[in-house]
């Protein structure tokens, strides 16, 4: 018995002491930043840890992804980058991520102790010591990577889309880029959730969906050396930052700190107005990317080096073809990856940073592949029958497509360089392309013109970001006065930033910053868009789809088209209530906060309740009779016209939808609350009052001319007394909403119990007095009946850019 635990106690010493490696025969070796084998046999993967405590970078991605846009697991999506370090606790090793949020920056040991100890620090991965040699490691790495790390289980869950667990019987260590470099190491694994799907996304994807296989990837990587200098973030600058809390800072100075993310860039020869870089940020295109798109995507994203060129770098960012050896999951190759899904979808660009600095260590792209034919299917609708000589005459729609796929390029590109969206620049000449960009269109002698639907060139606003986040300055100048002057220029020539919620429609209240607009203002683009939007419907024909096509397709064409103003509403509604703003800061001389001028106001409600209009909302009936049931295998999408008349196209109901869209814009609660507060502190200002009376004057006192219009009108009638209702109980709104909007509604009933000649007219209004006089008697059974949902719009362009 005694020999029996001898044998055992020398086994386990023996194997922590240097013996563990030595047992297995034909360990492929790895040699890199960490040494690591791979046992074939047992599929496993063994580390070698040679320094304790030493922190480095851990990135986890998607190689492979889920294909759809709404679950948002696509192929190549980065997830977060954290500094971790081993540290040894017994026969174990932690892997350990430090808090990086709270700091203590200074050379006072205790101090920094203090801090650390303060607030918690997580322990990712604890791995049983298999050897020791010589302060060497050997752990068994492959249960760290054969875990959920991308939280897939727990994203599919919170969507609603399936409980599901790793089958580790299905799963499996992958070789193809699990490879060692000096400066990093790379894994991959193949992980098998098991389960059962509850969401429709993953069943339309999934070819069993009890089943579901990714490939996931992990990076080690070394961190920077200290050599990178870190630049203060200021909220003008258009440039993402990162931030944590020094609790060494001084008492008079802000404990925050905040720094600008940014890759490192610096000139070869610095006393030179114009040097080449000592590295160029170089960009590698996915290969995998089909021409003509492949072209157009190098071209977007060179843009990007004018702005470069304009601080004295020469050829200092680049564009290429990724190589074919090359991984793109590699954190040493900055990537755009050309994403495939089921449907059309957002395009992003996510970076890996550096949490200590806010160095950009990897930028990486994603654009979805079917953007593109949204674009053309736009162009191929507002064309005056582009098919009718030749199914070939494609060009005109490709090159509108291809011209936004380059604007796309340039944009996504531009978050992985550090820099946000700025959605004030469609009003000052397309300043950047750090904006939402809806294509311009414009009528020249009475015919659509798309030749400038598209911006061909990187903007003004981009170069001064670039300036800000990039230039590099002589010591003997002071660098915080240098980036004052870089952002008080760009204001005294009229450039401006806002970015992201601010420009929302809902929530949003800028005079300048909107998505999907044109126009320096607003309201008269609106005019624009619905002259072209009219013109294009009248020219619209069975020639706006090719030979043999069904007529179902010439439906879908049609979407886009009859909801073409809907994002340039949503910019003129801004206006109405809106307010002009900048992030200002005490000393630079902007405008800090105003309301928009009454007129302007004023504009902006008439141009908007023309959307609110039968001439507007009516579809023309000779083009109703191009829009027969739907074809056998063509059935409707999210992306088609909703229909309360079976498989007959419904006219009313996409009335329906477009109205509900302009007044669920016009009667938002913060809305009405802003009118009811600017009247008050102005009494030439607009207020919600008159804003509700022209609304009701148009709905329930202005006659229409056909039978045909008259329904249009009722319908948007129908959904005026619901939003009236709506804001006469909400909540979030000022009482004073709530009184003004039953006011009207009381109001109302005197209009509807008028006489009117009209029989339709009488059977309506008694419906509607009925519905009122209910909700009057108890308003707290008013429940509102949503409109047919509106077809899928977004992204004309994009907007989930990760940053």
């Amino acid at each position: 018995m005694k020999q029996f635990f001898l044998s055992i106690f020398l086994i386990v010493t023996g194997a922590i002491s240097g013996q563990f490696l030595e047992q297995y025969k034909n360990l492929t070796p790895y040699n890199g930043f960490f040494n690591f084998h791979y046992n074939g046999e047992k599929d496993e993967i063994y580390l070698e840890v040679d320094q304790l405590n030493t922190e480095f970078l851990y990135v986890h991605s998607l190689t492979t992804g889920l294909g759809s846009n709404d679950i948002g697991l696509d192929r190549g999506q980065i997830g977060d980058g954290v500094i971790v370090k081993f540290q040894k606790a017994g026969n174990k090793l932690l892997l350990v991520q430090p808090n990086q949020r709270y700091r203590a920056i200074t050379d006072n040991v205790l101090e920094k102790k203090s801090v650390e100890q303060a607030f918690a620090k997580s322990v990712l991965f604890g791995f049983p010591i298999k050897e020791e040699k010589s302060g060497t490691y050997i752990i068994d790495l492959t249960p760290f990577l054969m875990q959920d790390a991308h939280n897939v289980i727990e994203w599919l869950k919170s969507q609603k889309e399936g409980v599901y667990a790793v089958d580790k019987e299905k799963s499996a260590l992958s070789l193809e880029r699990t490879k060692a470099f000096p400066k990093n190491i790379e894994f991959e694994a193949l992980i098998t959730y098991k389960g059962v799907a509850k969401g429709e996304n993953i069943r339309s994807v999934a070819p069993n969906s009890k089943f579901l296989t990714v490939i996931q990837h992990h990076s080690f990587v070394k961190l920077p050396d200290q050599g990178y200098k870190k630049r203060v973030f200021d909220p003008r600058s258009g440039a993402i930052s990162i931030s944590y809390m020094d609790y060494a800072t001084p008492i008079q100075e802000s404990i925050t700190k905040r720094y600008i993310i940014r890759h490192r860039l610096e000139k070869k020869f610095p006393d030179q107005n114009v040097s080449e870089a000592k590295e160029p940020i170089i960009y590698y295109l996915d290969p995998g990317t089909p021409e003509p798109v492949r072209s157009a995507l190098l071209d977007g994203a060179r843009w990007w080096n004018q702005a470069y060129e304009a601080i004295g770098f020469k050829d200092a960012f680049q564009v290429k073809i990724l190589p074919e050896d090359a991984d793109p999951m590699d954190l040493r190759y900055n990537v755009i990856q050309w994403v495939h899904r089921s449907t059309r979808g957002w395009s992003y660009g996510a970076s890996v940073v550096d949490p200590r600095t806010g160095e950009i260590l990897k930028g990486h792209v994603s654009l979805g592949s079917l953007r593109i034919r949204q674009d053309f299917l736009i162009a191929q609708a507002l064309l005056n029958q582009p098919f009718k000589d030749s199914d070939d005459n494609y060009q005109p729609m490709l090159e509108m497509a291809l011209a936004r796929i380059r604007q796309l390029s340039a944009h996504e590109v531009g978050h992985t360089l550090g820099f946000a969206h700025n959605f004030a620049a469609s009003r000052n000449n397309r300043a950047s392309v750090m904006d939402y960009p809806h294509p311009k269109v414009s009528l020249k002698d009475g015919n659509i013109d798309l030749s400038n639907a598209y911006d061909t060139k990187i903007g003004d606003w981009d170069k001064v970001t670039v300036a800000y986040s990039y230039s590099e300055f002589d010591k003997k100048v002071n660098e915080a006065e240098e980036l004052n002057k870089i952002l008080n220029n760009a204001y005294q020539s009229g450039l401006r930033f806002i970015s992201d919620s601010d420009a929302r429609p809902i929530g949003g209240a800028h005079e300048l910053a909107h998505l999907w607009d044109n126009g320096k203002s607003a309201s008269d683009e609106l005019e624009n868009i619905l002259q072209v939007r009219k013109t294009a419907i009248r020219n619209f024909s069975v020639d706006n789809i090719k030979s043999n096509e069904p007529y179902s397709v010439l439906e879908d064409v049609f979407v886009p088209l009859y909801f073409f103003h809907r994002y340039q509403t949503e910019a003129a509604v801004k206006l109405i209530a809106g307010l002009n703003y900048n992030y200002a800061v005490k000393g630079d001389n902007q405008i800090v906060v105003e309301r928009v001028d009454a007129k302007k106001q004023k504009n902006a409600l008439a141009q908007v309740l023309k959307t609110l209009s039968p001439e507007v909302l009516s579809i023309p009936v000779d083009k109703l009779e191009l829009f027969p049931p739907r074809a056998f295998q063509y059935n409707r999408t999210r992306e088609s016209f909703k229909s309360k008349t079976g498989v007959g196209f419904d006219p009313l109901s996409v009335a329906s939808t477009a109205s509900d869209m302009s007044l669920s814009l016009l009667l938002h609660p913060e809305r009405a609350s802003r009118l009811v507060q600017q009247k008050g502190m102005d009494q030439n200002q607009l207020g919600l009052s008159e804003t509700l009376d022209q609304l009701i004057e148009l709905t329930f006192k202005t006659k229409s001319n056909t039978n045909y219009d008259k329904e249009i009108q009722y319908t948007v009638a129908s959904n005026v007394i619901k939003h009236l209702m709506k804001l006469s109980r909400d909540k979030n709104a000022y009482p004073q909403v709530n009184a003004i909007a039953y006011s009207k509604i009381v109001g109302l009933l005197k209009v509807l119990k008028g006489k009117s000649e009209d029989v339709l007219d009488r059977m309506y209004n008694d419906y509607y007095v009925k519905q009122i006089n209910d909700f009057l008697d108890k308003p707290e059974n008013f429940k509102i009946v949503p409109s047919p949902k509106i077809p899928d719009g977004s992204p004309i362009g994009s907007f989930r850019c990760n940053f």
